[in-house]
């Protein structure tokens, strides 16, 4: 389940690998079930008289506490749908074993350089059809920085795709080489402060990461990504697991400081 040398090479070079048909048919469907059972679930949850309420955060995109996560509701105003869950592995037990995974693991492991990995955080990516908006360009490791500054750069993130995804249905897209250069230019003109200047982009590098469903995408806190809407009538669904190094707390367990974020360039 370890990187291969080839694999080694690729992730320190692009920044990124593939694998291809980690996950059976059979093992996939039994998830995508378990997905929507937990979704559901959430929704109606969400739905309850005297649930957490609705609030906006820069930007002006939905979100909402309940179920013991942060629910992000999809961009279109007034949309019923879930964009996205963090966490969620706590709300089903064959989600939490996904951070036992060797399948993930092992790659974790090297794409970290340590003996041992532990969860820093997890999502759950629903891009609905005719309904998943796009996330414009952006490196995870500002994210990572405003909640543990000193190990922003030690995260590794194994996306995990449910459905087939290509340009139709908002695959991934990744700029290769794009972890090297450190923390990106921000956006000044974006009201989140998070999101990566696509002025100071080389769009023209853009890899599209066409899959099949049940490859596993391993990339690293400062490589550059974002991904389109979904303009078909197929689902794109993801889980997303966030390895650290052994030891280290979970995001839940650190306290948010957006305001650290203006350090970065």
């Amino acid at each position: 389940m370890r990187f291969t040398s080839a694999e080694t090479e690729r992730y320190a070079r692009d920044g990124f690998v593939l694998r291809s048909e980690a996950y059976g048919a059979a093992e996939l469907a039994e998830l995508r079930d378990a997905v929507e059972t937990l979704v559901a679930r959430v929704v109606e949850h969400a739905r309850r008289p005297g649930a957490g309420q609705e609030f906006r955060l820069a930007g002006g995109h939905r979100f909402q506490f309940s179920s013991r996560t942060l629910i992000q509701w999809e961009w279109r105003e007034g949309s019923p749908e879930i964009r996205l869950i963090e966490p969620f592995t706590h709300l089903e037990p064959r989600f939490e074993r996904f951070w036992e995974d060797p399948r993930l693991t092992g790659p974790a492991r090297d794409a970290l350089g340590a003996e041992e990995v532990c969860a820093f955080t997890c999502k759950l990516n629903l891009k609905r059809p005719r309904e998943g908006s796009e996330f414009p360009w952006h490196q995870d490791y500002p994210y990572w920085y405003v909640r543990t500054p000193e190990h922003a750069h030690e995260i590794v993130t194994a996306v995990l795709f449910l459905d087939d995804a290509g340009a139709a249905n908002g695959a991934l897209r990744v700029l290769p080489g794009s972890h090297r250069g450190g923390p990106a230019p921000r956006d000044r003109g974006e009201p989140s402060g998070f999101l990566a200047d696509p002025a100071r982009i080389d769009a023209s590098r853009e890899v599209l990461i066409e899959v099949e469903a049940g490859s596993v995408l391993f990339f690293p806190a400062l490589l550059l990504h974002r991904s389109t809407p979904n303009a078909s009538d197929r689902p794109r669904r993801a889980i997303l697991l966030s390895f650290q190094p052994s030891g280290r707390p979970r995001q839940e367990a650190l306290e948010w400081r957006p305001e650290l974020v203006n350090e970065l360039p």
